[in-house]
């Protein structure tokens, strides 16, 4: 009695699984095709709404070289400002999960305080009030503290943006270290590993895979929350376009084109997250 065998097809795969390969293929490219469409549609609706409402583009061209020259402020303020916050992160995450007690309250009360206050009080507190604490504590007679606490506005709206993130990004850190099992830690103890070398050499590598994604969303979130430091009149994005716009009393050109210039600033980091999340989770599934 002669057993069933397949006959495979090209590059040894069998048809039936060669089958089922090209559906998904034409699946994909058929999800792909509708994407497309759907952006160029999306495109041509809102390219005819502009015109519909008598936008003046030659007055954007000839302003836009303008706006864009303050990208430079806001890649910087977002890029520093993300660094401060993940540090604060890791610091707060680690304190939030120590048995110690001080450090434990400590970090939670930086959580519970900044998540509780709006991000614009906070951008005044550290340009505006900042100063008035070091006058306060002059009177103490601690001499030149004034000047120290008297902070520049971009330093001020990144370390204002990166406080407040480092907050919420305590609470991903925290999330992402206790999702790895408990028998990672014992093993690890049982192998002979202190706990910072535990911390270090097993349980960080592997929480960064969860929260790489959501850190990817909160740098996103910052590029647009920079604008805020236009409040202190940093002369970013943001500034640019409204000083131009209310000088020419064209607000709504202005408006709409650095509105634009922060969408294809987030769609190209949106999909820098993507290309970030297929390779962080190449371990788990098979990605083409």
């Amino acid at each position: 009695m002669k057993a069933n065998t397949l006959h495979p097809g090209a590059g040894g795969i069998p048809p039936e699984a060669q089958h089922i390969l090209n559906q998904i293929e034409t699946e994909k490219s058929k999800y792909n095709r509708n994407i497309i469409m759907a952006f160029a549609v999306l495109i041509i609706f809102m390219i005819t709404t502009l015109i519909v409402l008598g936008l003046d583009f030659k007055f954007m061209l000839k302003w836009l070289p303008f706006i864009l020259a303050g990208s430079g402020y806001t890649f910087l303020v977002a890029f520093l400002a993300i660094t401060l916050a993940c540090i604060l992160a890791v610091v707060g995450a680690l304190g939030r999960l120590s048995k110690n007690p001080i450090f434990n309250s400590i970090a939670t009360s930086y959580v519970s305080l900044i998540r509780g206050t709006p991000l614009l009080v906070q951008v005044y507190m550290w340009y505006l009030a900042l100063p008035q604490i070091g006058k306060a504590l002059e009177a103490y007679g601690i001499p030149g503290i004034q000047r120290l606490f008297t902070l520049p506005a971009v330093p001020a709206g990144i370390l204002a943006l990166g406080v407040c993130y480092g907050a919420y990004m305590t609470e991903t850190v925290r999330a992402g270290i206790q999702s790895i099992k408990i028998g990672q830690t014992e093993a690890a103890k049982a192998l002979g590993m202190t706990t910072t070398q535990t911390m270090k050499r097993v349980i960080f590598p592997q929480a960064l895979r969860v929260i790489i994604p959501p850190v990817s969303n909160e740098f996103i979130a910052m590029i647009k929350d920079s604008s805020l430091v236009s409040l202190m009149g940093v002369w970013e994005l943001s500034y640019r376009a409204i000083k131009v716009g209310r000088r020419h009393f064209q607000s709504l050109e202005m408006l709409i084109m650095v509105a634009f210039i922060y969408w294809i600033m987030c769609m190209i980091l949106q999909f820098v997250q993507e290309k970030i999340e297929k390779h962080m989770a190449r371990g788990d599934r098979r990605i083409s």
